[in-house]
């Protein structure tokens, strides 16, 4: 196990938009301490490296040989999280996955007992947790101001892209339900009591790639509570969140993707009155690296990372075998 310091050292597998663009500026702004962006060519590795003034390392196995790194990012296909979490985590280094970590319940507990074996952290990047609208949300239905819930409601949905691009390719993994159908389902969870049942799910695929492109789900739990999950590749953007309760609804409008400028607002909607609150400005990925250096420093902060990835996996599979059996 790396020893405890001040400040976590992290390495960074793959030179991905989402690393390029937040995680590696929040990595510098954040508790930890970049030190090292590997590539499969040393070429990128030094044209990304190059931006944060830090070392470019030619191939992933590389960064985990290096002893002044404790712990890695992994941004790469989602394909290729498992192999790539799981010798991380074998070569001693604390694992932080980009969405969606794994795509197997069997996968996920298998990263999770050797994290334990290594005494080690792995954890999967959902930034959004960490953005203070979260907290506020959370607060405000535990006050009791919606009263008992009754259910949830969540939508991811982004315009269409470049088709070239790795969410279109299913041999990686690709697809909407991995992509942003895990969005609003983890989301879920934060306010149904575990386990849910699937009561139903549904993919729409693309003919010509193979991939699906939009989808739904129906969860539920054991209080009766339902959530509706809706996503997609072809839609206009929509990125939201809201718990309806006894008492009253509470909506998030920005609740997955905020800029780190953005001050989102609550709608609490209450009879025949509304009030909004706005949340403070933040980057949430700011919040995820910190997070996720305080894991690695601190055993104690860490378990509940782990139950909420194999219970994530475990639920992303579910629905996504209910999905192709009504295909």
């Amino acid at each position: 196990m790396p020893p405890l310091t001040t400040r976590t050292s992290i390495g960074v597998l793959g030179c991905a938009d989402i690393a390029v663009r937040r995680a590696l500026p929040a990595i510098k702004e954040s508790p930890c301490h970049l030190v090292a962006v590997a590539s499969r060519t040393q070429e990128k590795a030094a044209r990304v490296a190059a931006r944060f003034d830090r070392k470019a390392v030619s191939g992933y196995a590389r960064i985990l040989e290096m002893s002044d790194v404790d712990a890695v990012y992994i941004p790469l296909p989602n394909s290729e999280h498992a192999q790539w979490a799981h010798r991380a985590l074998s070569a001693g280094k604390h694992v932080l996955i980009e969405k969606p970590a794994v795509t197997t319940a069997d996968a996920a507990r298998a990263l999770v007992s050797l994290a334990e074996e290594h005494g080690l952290v792995v954890m999967e990047n959902f930034a959004f947790l960490h953005h203070p609208q979260y907290e506020q949300a959370r607060s405000l239905v535990s006050s009791g101001c919606i009263g008992e819930i009754r259910s949830f409601s969540g939508a991811f949905g982004i315009p269409p892209a470049d088709y070239a691009g790795i969410k279109y390719q299913p041999d990686l993994c690709g697809g909407s339900l991995w992509e942003v159908g895990c969005y609003p389902v983890r989301a879920a969870q934060e306010y149904l009591e575990p386990p849910l049942q699937v009561l139903g799910a549904s993919l729409e695929f693309d003919s010509e790639r193979s991939v699906d492109i939009a989808g739904a789900t129906l969860l539920r739990d054991g209080r009766g509570v339902v959530a509706h999950c809706s996503f997609g590749f072809v839609h206009s953007y929509r990125s939201t969140y809201d718990i309806w309760g006894s008492a009253g609804r509470l909506v998030l409008d920005w609740a997955f993707t905020p800029s780190r400028d953005a001050r989102p607002v609550l709608r609490l909607q209450q009879k025949d009155r509304e009030t909004r609150y706005v949340a403070a400005a933040a980057d949430q990925f700011v919040g995820v690296m910190t997070a996720f250096c305080d894991a690695a420093r601190d055993p104690r902060s860490r378990p509940a990372h782990p139950r909420a990835l194999v219970r994530q996996a475990d639920l992303m599979a579910q629905l996504r075998s209910r999905a192709l059996t009504q295909h």
